[in-house]
């Protein structure tokens, strides 16, 4: 049997009295596209910063391939914030040679062919650009490695619903393959398409966690559907 990409054991995420994430355990597979979803609150953020290595448990365990995060698991991870961390001053190309010296597995020529495609100048400043393309730049740079898991939060919040479909393409066509793919969105009817799997977080606790027609069969919904009466949206 194959090594999972990621396991957790009775994990906890404790901010004072709150638990963000509340002794969860799951185990996920690798070469999967898994939808993280949860209302706010729900630990979807705190989970992403936890394998990252942004932040440390409270408690339980978590491995990526079988390693705790660590330096090793951050050459492994390509990892998407919510909330964009680029240098306003920087001019886009300098980002990418920025990335491309501190990764050995970015591939520029990638980068490169992404920003064309989405109409985005490299000599352009990131502050002179819109809300829309500074995340589009982000997301080039989390897909223009070659990773082997794909943490994406929020990846296309704060894009026009015309340019969804094509970022979500962007997205499929350009993760490696093989590599484990979890995207954390609030906006479940465009994007469940492309998910095999679905996790469902509330309160920071494990609600479901399936296969996405198993879910549908089993519910006799869509996702989003199916989301919005579990959670009451």
């Amino acid at each position: 049997m194959n090594e999972p990409m990621i396991e957790l054991k009775n994990l906890t995420k404790s901010f004072g009295k709150k638990n963000a994430i509340d002794n969860l355990t799951l185990t996920l597979p690798k070469g999967k596209i898994i939808g993280l979803l949860g209302p706010n609150g729900s630990g979807k953020s705190t989970l992403f910063k936890i394998l990252n290595g942004l932040l440390e448990p409270t408690e339980g365990e978590v491995t990526i391939e079988g390693t705790k995060p660590s330096t090793a698991t951050k050459n492994v991870i390509s990892y998407l914030p919510e909330r964009t961390y680029l240098n306003e001053w920087m001019k886009v190309y300098e980002i990418m040679d920025f990335f491309a010296d501190f990764y050995e597995d970015f591939q520029k020529e990638k980068a490169y062919s992404m920003l064309e495609k989405l109409s985005i100048d490299p000599k352009a400043s990131l502050k002179t650009l819109s809300k829309g393309n500074k995340e589009k730049v982000q997301l080039i740079l989390v897909m223009s490695r070659r990773a082997k898991l794909y943490l994406l939060d929020e990846p296309i919040g704060g894009v026009d619903p015309a340019a969804r479909d094509f970022i979500l393409s962007t997205i499929l066509n350009n993760y490696e393959e093989g590599s484990t793919l979890i995207i954390s969105t609030h906006l479940i009817s465009d994007i469940e398409k492309i998910f095999d799997e679905v996790i469902l977080l509330k309160d920071g606790q494990l609600y479901d966690y399936a296969p996405v027609e198993d879910l549908r069969e089993r519910s006799g919904k869509s996702i989003d559907e199916l989301f919005r009466e579990v959670f009451r949206c």
